[in-house]
């Protein structure tokens, strides 16, 4: 196990040569805007694999490194790109039998700086419309009609105290803030971890880190909130009129999935155009969870309650 251990030619299933003994991944990076997004395109050097050809920041991944920290530490070899500038949303595996791409997606707040090395003749922030006029590396041109599809960062707002209902931990009625608590303690660790369950609505990424928003009321705003990457929201009045606030607040690039079985809730979520699904969902992807982490989400025209 040593830096650069992943360098070398390996052959995949299709007869096809790649660079990256442990596969390789690649850092697409996302500034959303008003008039859409821009995302950041590498022109590779001539002497490389597919030279003059435009795609993505990144390379082969080491015997220590998973897909993130491989296309992390490549984008900041490659274009300076700052890991605290970015916000990862999820990884897209590209799979060709006995070796694999795998893209990681993240957003930045806005077009950061780059600086060339000797992997690079340009880096540039691209628009979606320009995009397709570029003389694409054949791997990206392939991919990018699905990838395309999975840039609008996913917010899932949680209705805590129905989700903690369905949980049915004994005595929880007793101590709505310990256990709000440790629903939050798990949702940290959740959005750490990432979600691998699928969103019906949304193509599928073999892992998502979503922005994690949960909603408390009444006597579950005394629990305990945890440090870390999720966003506790303290109802001052209806616990449902909070949720709905946070659905009408997203940015227009977002997408939304509230957490929740209330049908009441359900329809005025679906109403303002979010996703819905029930806590069946979130529960099997937390520690000791119940429920089928494949429940898969509703939305108008989807799934069950069309």
């Amino acid at each position: 196990m040593a830096a650069k251990d992943g360098d070398g030619w390996a052959s995949c299933e299709r007869g096809h040569q790649h660079w990256g003994v442990y596969g390789a991944s690649g850092l697409l990076v996302v500034h959303h805007t008003a008039k859409g997004p821009f995302v950041l395109m590498q022109k590779r050097a001539l002497w490389s694999h597919h030279g003059g050809t435009w795609g993505l920041p990144g390379g082969a991944i080491d015997s220590h490194e998973d897909a993130i920290t491989g296309a992390l530490r490549e984008a900041r070899e490659e274009a300076a790109l700052p890991r605290e500038a970015l916000r990862v949303q999820g990884v897209y595996l590209d799979d060709h039998g006995a070796w694999t791409y795998q893209t990681v997606i993240a957003t930045a707040v806005e077009k950061l700086p780059v600086r060339l090395n000797l992997e690079s003749i340009a880096l540039r922030w691209v628009s979606l419309a320009e995009l397709p006029r570029r003389r694409l590396h054949p791997g990206f041109a392939e991919t990018w009609p699905v990838v395309s599809e999975m840039l609008k960062p996913l917010v899932v707002v949680v209705d805590a105290a129905n989700v903690i209902g369905a949980r049915a931990e004994h005595g929880w009625w007793r101590d709505r803030a310990g256990a709000t608590s440790r629903l939050l303690a798990e949702l940290a660790d959740l959005a750490r971890a990432g979600v691998v369950a699928p969103v019906e609505g949304l193509p599928s990424l073999t892992r998502r880190f979503p922005q994690i928003v949960v909603v408390v009321e009444g006597a579950a705003r005394g629990a305990a909130v945890p440090e870390g990457p999720i966003d506790v929201r303290a109802a001052a009045g209806s616990g449902d009129d909070a949720i709905v606030g946070v659905v009408r607040g997203a940015q227009e690039w977002e997408k939304v999935l509230v957490v929740t079985a209330d049908r009441g809730l359900r329809e005025r979520v679906l109403a303002e155009g979010a996703l819905v699904t029930g806590p069946k969902w979130l529960l099997g992807q937390l520690p000791g969870g119940s429920g089928r982490a494949g429940s898969w989400p509703e939305r108008r025209g989807f799934g069950r309650g069309t």
